[in-house]
């Protein structure tokens, strides 16, 4: 598979190209510095960097990695650069108030389909290897839905699971504050493995 991590030089960006490198796709770095796209491309392994803008162009999958707060406006700024290539949301906006989740703005900004997933996974945990944990990808688009189960896969010890339509990207970014909430608590480093499934 191509792929395009756009905000591919931050903490979750990189660790999640790591993983693609590791499984064999061919991973283009994006970043709104190209010197920097390519200097941590070459640090991982990755087909190549460039801005986010060049990233995009032609691969098979999108990941939308910047953080929250630069999400919607980065979707914004690539729509005619995206087109109708599927993009994976997977920021959390943990002081959102809005009744829609990130994943839903985003797929009101951009033309092709708009799935959300990895939201459990932690950047540090998975910048040293596949965690031991279950990814969860929902989305309205069965295409869509299918590239990013299938790269979720890749980048996990336990199973990338459906969870849903993209009405579900509301429960799943709120899972990442219940997290981060036990990990302050427990001191720990919670992921989420879920039982009783065949």
């Amino acid at each position: 598979m191509k792929v395009a991590i756009v905000g591919g030089t931050g903490d979750f960006g990189l660790a999640l190209a790591r993983r693609l490198v590791e499984a064999g796709d061919e991973v283009m770095i994006g970043s709104r510095d190209a010197a920097r796209a390519q200097e941590k491309a070459t640090e991982v392994g990755a087909a190549g960097g460039a801005t986010n803008e060049e990233a995009v162009r032609g691969v098979d999958l999108v990941v939308l990695a910047t953080k929250a707060d630069a999400a919607l406006s980065t979707a914004t700024a690539l729509t005619e650069a995206i087109g109708e290539t599927p993009a994976l949301s997977v920021a959390s906006d943990l002081r959102s108030t809005d009744a829609l989740s990130l994943a839903q703005r985003t797929q009101d900004l951009l033309r092709g389909p708009v799935v959300a997933g990895l939201h459990s996974l932690a950047a540090g945990k998975l910048a040293h290897g596949r965690p031991d944990e279950d990814a969860f990808v929902c989305g309205d688009d069965a295409e869509a839905k299918s590239l990013a189960l299938e790269l979720a896969a890749k980048v996990v010890a336990g199973r990338a699971l459906d969870a849903g339509p993209l009405a579900s990207a509301r429960a799943l970014e709120g899972l990442t504050a219940v997290i981060v909430n036990l990990n302050k608590r427990y001191k720990g480093h919670a992921g989420v493995r879920v039982t009783g499934l065949p």
